[in-house]
Parts: structure tokens; C-alpha cells; sequence
């Protein structure tokens, strides 16, 4: 499975985003724009996997570079900077959802014994299936937003940890566990997926 964004060479598209930031910071507030013209297709994409509403996921999207914007001043470059930014949209799309879900949409813990498939194939497959977008959204938020970001943002575990402020080991415990929850849902909703030796990211 490929982990990059598709939007050009991870060096390039950091040095492009770090002259962008310094450019913003020293008051040359247009910059920005270079910044969300970038950005905008997968920062929109990531809000949709949380919402599954196109039209909410573009305001969450504009509101997530509005914080994005108002704390540039806050990025340490030790991190990349798409990782910082991601990491502030997630932050700002888990409130926004919290403040117009109902409570009790999650999904109930599942036998820890539950078999587990290997969804690797089927998620790089089904990525716009919306069976597939529907049971991720009912999984419990720290599995479905660790299972979006790894999976659907393309991120390794390294990116997926610092993006949610997680260590690595937690981030593979929360994969795991999340596809077997998943797979388990997947069933019920009548999308069953054949099971194989589990593939576990590295």
C-alpha cells in the first residue's frame, strides 16, 4: 500500500509548505492561499471520512484552515508540516462532529475473539465504497480515526502517531483491534470480507 498523498515528492511539497509558512509568518498573509490551494483536496477528503456529508466536510474543511492559519505560529519544523496541519484538522473535526452527532452512534465492543480478515486490500479497494466509509464512521473514535488516518490519508505509522499524539506501538494496538471491529460490522451490514493471515502495518 502506497503511503504518500499523491500530490508530488514529500521533499518538495516540504519546502514548499516551510517557504510558505515563513513567507505568512513574516506578513505576507497571501502565502496562505499557496497553502490551502495544496492542501485543500485532502484536507477536505479527511473531513468527509468523518462526516460523510460533502457539503458539512467543506465547511469543516475552511474552518480547520482558519485554526490551521491562526496558529502557524505554533509549528515546531522538527514535524512536518502537513503532519502539524492534519493534526490540527483532526482536532477541530472530532469537535464539530461531537457538537451535531447524536451521542451513543458508536459501536458496541465486540468479542475480543472475533476473527480477524485482512483488510489491507479491501480498504485500499473499497476506499469510496460507502459500506465501507459507513462502518468505519460507526467504529469507537479512537479506532475510526486511527483507521482514517493510516489508511485513507495513506499516512505510515510514524505519521499516523504524531498526527493523533499517540505513540507507534499504541497506533498498531488501535489498527489491530479497529479491523477486527471492522470486519465484524462490515458482516452485519452485509459486506462480508474473506479472511487471510492478518497483515499488520509496520
Amino acid at each position: 500500500m502506497s503511503r504518500g498523498f499523491g500530490l508530488g515528492s514529500p521533499n518538495q511539497e516540504r519546502d514548499e509548505d516551510e517557504a510558505a509558512v515563513g513567507r505568512v509568518l513574516a506578513g505576507e498573509v497571501d502565502a496562505f492561499e499557496e497553502i490551502v490551494e495544496r492542501w485543500q483536496g485532502p484536507l477536505c477528503n479527511l473531513a468527509y471520512r468523518f462526516s460523510r456529508n460533502r457539503g458539512l466536510a467543506e465547511e469543516m474543511a475552511q474552518e480547520a484552515f482558519l485554526k490551521i492559519y491562526r496558529n502557524l505560529g505554533r509549528w515546531r519544523r522538527e514535524a512536518k508540516f502537513s503532519t502539524w496541519m492534519f493534526s490540527v484538522a483532526l482536532n477541530h473535526f472530532r469537535s464539530a462532529l461531537r457538537r451535531q452527532m447524536p451521542s451513543g452512534v458508536e459501536l458496541t465492543e465486540l468479542d475480543a475473539a472475533t476473527r480477524v480478515g485482512d483488510l489491507e486490500a479491501e480498504l485500499d479497494a473499497a476506499a469510496n465504497d460507502d459500506i465501507v466509509r459507513r462502518a468505519v464512521s460507526l467504529l469507537p473514535p479512537k479506532y475510526r480515526d486511527t483507521i482514517i488516518v493510516f489508511y485513507f490519508q495513506q499516512q505510515d505509522v510514524a505519521e499516523t502517531a504524531a498526527t493523533l499524539g499517540l505513540a507507534p506501538g499504541t497506533v498498531k494496538a488501535r489498527l489491530h483491534r479497529g479491523r477486527k471491529l471492522l470486519e465484524k460490522k462490515l458482516t452485519a451490514l452485509g459486506h462480508p470480507l474473506a479472511v487471510s493471515p492478518q497483515k499488520e502495518p509496520k
